[in-house]
């Protein structure tokens, strides 16, 4: 028997009609959309359009066979998935069976989750993102760095939680967190006696008509799926999920986002939808989140975005629901300003760049450390040609040249101006990211110095295992060490035998026997210490 949220949805996907009405798309997006496309940020793009009861879907650039881009093309969604998945929770709520303030524990037994101080995780503290878990486990240690999540599975997020310590009470602070979502769509599926992606199509996609989306790709799906790029253009792999397919796992086309963006914008009050929207819980900037779904501050637009190593996504609806838009991208590029930009006629849209190549000096020029008013640091540092961008507990970004002091990312609407003294020596720099925020250039921790002779010494392959082998080479006075099949990055002394990433926050401290000669390493990060030998 149907659900009332299946009835709903039903009521909703009734409204989806074929007919296409034209000229819903500002001009002015579409300009920004064709520039990006024609300087190769995007391979294609595709957005779809509602206008009070008309609808539109465009497409932009051409696939590998020659074909324009369509709304049945297939993309990934990335972390828009989360909103289905706090809708299955919001469903799970409204029909009794679930509350929000249930310890999610209750639905798992046997796991061990953790607490802090007496206080229990529960569904709405992971729904509105507020956890206390970090944003990724500790032993997400990828086989395959290009394909992350497709072995971490079920007993990996079992065995993570049962020995993580919360920073924090659970509801206490606002931090984004996939394994967060992992968890729920976990325990959710638990609860219903089925997997995740049973779950999702039984109480969503079958109801909605959203027959080419799912967590699982079908052959017919997969024939019209684009390929992924990265950032700089580069074709890779797709995402495969197991336990994090609540987090990330639906591929669909820009026709079933529509059904979906359509059925929240006309969701009832009091139904799961409205529910899953509702902004409760404060994010900053005025912003709020509800289950999953954000609410804009100024605008009050209802969205949320995704990515994964290949595409860039954006779901999004008007406060008064009358206009929506869903866009889609086959590159790890930031599209958000074009969601917002057609939904908010005062919302910026950030100017093509195109890249220009500088020196090494040029990169070296700019490199170090730099201190926001908040206390924030952000390292710059180069690797190769390219310059990266690192804030204190973060990933490194690369930043690409648009001039001597200017850089941006590909990856998020984000640029940085490097300031210079009166001699012209640069002395700090401004980030652009919602606002311009000064940093002022502090001194760079590039270690000890240590001779030769004793960087030669730790030259060598050292064996992971199932991670991989690190390969540590010395080049022009600098150690770089490089893991299975990420690229190489510079490592700096501390101490003899102890060293340091700019690149992420983890270490390494080498292992001599008694004769002094280096035979292993031992990798410090995330908590978790592994060690390797050096293989002869």
């Amino acid at each position: 028997m149907q659900t009332k949220l299946a009835a709903a949805l039903l009521a909703a996907a009734m409204l989806c009609g074929s007919a296409l009405a034209d000229g819903l798309l500002p001009e002015r997006v579409v300009k920004a959309i064709e520039a990006r496309v024609g300087a190769g940020q995007y391979p294609v793009v595709v957005i779809g359009v509602i206008d009070g009861g008309n609808s539109e879907v465009r497409g932009f650039g051409k696939l590998p066979d020659g074909t324009q881009a369509n709304g049945g093309t297939v993309f990934e969604i990335g972390s828009v998935t989360k909103t289905f998945t706090a809708t299955l929770l919001a469903d799970a709520v409204k029909t009794g069976q679930l509350r929000l303030d249930q310890p999610v524990e209750d639905l798992l037994p046997g796991w061990k989750i953790p607490a802090r101080d007496g206080r229990k995780i529960t569904l709405g503290d992971i729904a509105r993102q507020r956890s206390g878990l970090p944003r990724m486990p500790g032993n997400l240690k990828p086989a395959d760095l290009e394909n992350p999540f497709q072995d971490y599975g079920r007993g990996k997020l079992q065995a993570f939680l049962a020995g993580y310590d919360l920073p924090r009470d659970p509801g206490a602070q606002y931090e984004y967190s996939n394994l967060g979502f992992a968890l729920l769509g976990t325990a959710l599926a638990e609860h219903a006696g089925m997997t995740y992606g049973e779950l999702l199509q039984r109480k969503i996609l079958t109801p909605l008509g959203m027959n080419d989306s799912a967590a699982v790709t079908t052959d017919a799906m997969r024939a019209r799926l684009a390929p992924g790029h990265n950032e700089q253009g580069k074709s890779v792999k797709n995402w495969d999920f197991d336990a994090f397919a609540p987090a990330g796992a639906i591929r669909s086309t820009a026709d079933d986002m529509l059904r979906y963006l359509k059925a929240n914008m006309r969701a009832a009050p009091g139904s799961a939808m409205a529910l899953a929207q509702q902004p409760e819980a404060e994010v900053g900037a005025g912003s709020k989140i509800g289950l999953a779904w954000m609410t804009e501050g100024k605008s009050g637009i209802v969205w949320h975005n995704g990515m994964t190593g290949g595409y860039a996504s954006f779901l999004g609806f008007s406060a008064d629901r009358k206009h929506g838009v869903v866009v889609l991208t086959d590159a790890a590029v930031s599209l958000d300003d074009l969601g917002f930009a057609t939904l908010n006629a005062e919302a910026p849209i950030t100017p093509v760049q195109s890249a220009v190549t500088l020196p090494g000096s040029a990169l070296d020029e700019v490199g170090g450390d730099y201190k926001l008013a908040s206390g924030l640091v952000i390292h710059v540092f180069r690797e190769g040609g390219q310059l990266y961008l690192r804030a204190e507990g973060q990933q490194a970004l690369p930043v690409y040249a648009s001039g001597p002091s200017d850089f941006f990312m590909r990856i998020a609407p984000i640029s940085v101006t490097f300031t210079r003294d009166a001699a012209g020596k640069v002395d700090g720099m401004v980030l652009h990211q919602n606002g311009d925020h000064p940093a002022s250039r502090i001194a760079a921790d590039n270690g000890i110095a240590l001779d030769a002779k004793t960087l030669a010494d730790y030259v060598g392959v050292y064996d992971f295992g199932a991670l991989g082998e690190l390969v540590v080479t010395l080049e022009e006075g600098r150690l770089t060490a490089k893991l299975a099949a990420q690229p190489a990055f510079a490592i700096y002394p501390s101490a003899k035998d102890a060293f340091f990433y700019k690149v992420v926050e983890a270490k390494l401290s080498f292992e001599r026997d008694a004769a002094g000669k280096v035979v292993a390493v031992v990798l410090h990060q995330n908590g978790h210490d592994l060690r390797a030998l050096r293989k002869p």
